[in-house]
């Protein structure tokens, strides 16, 4: 499922038009990158948390040489299921 096909589930489950309903969800998701870009956690109920997990400073090797490198810092987001969530995954 991509943005269009969840803007048009959106659309037809509340009886939007689909265009309004795609801002919706465009709307949602910079929301949830806004927030994350600036440290925050986003806590959506019944469904789950996203947050930023920071990944240190590591060695690491060339593949193609064996050479030790750099990996550097970086910032990714992560999200955490609700326990509703992981509940109708597994059965």
């Amino acid at each position: 499922m991509n943005n269009a096909d969840l803007a048009a589930q959106i659309a037809e489950q509340s009886g939007i038009g689909k265009e309004a309903a795609r801002k919706i969800v465009d709307a949602i998701f910079a929301a949830i990158v806004d927030t994350a870009a600036s440290g925050g956690e986003v806590s959506i109920n019944g469904f789950g948390k996203f947050k930023v997990k920071e990944s240190a400073e590591r060695d690491g090797r060339n593949p193609a040489t064996g050479e030790t490198i750099k990996i550097a810092a970086s910032k990714k987001l992560g999200f955490a299921p609700a326990k509703a969530v992981k509940d109708k995954l597994n059965g």
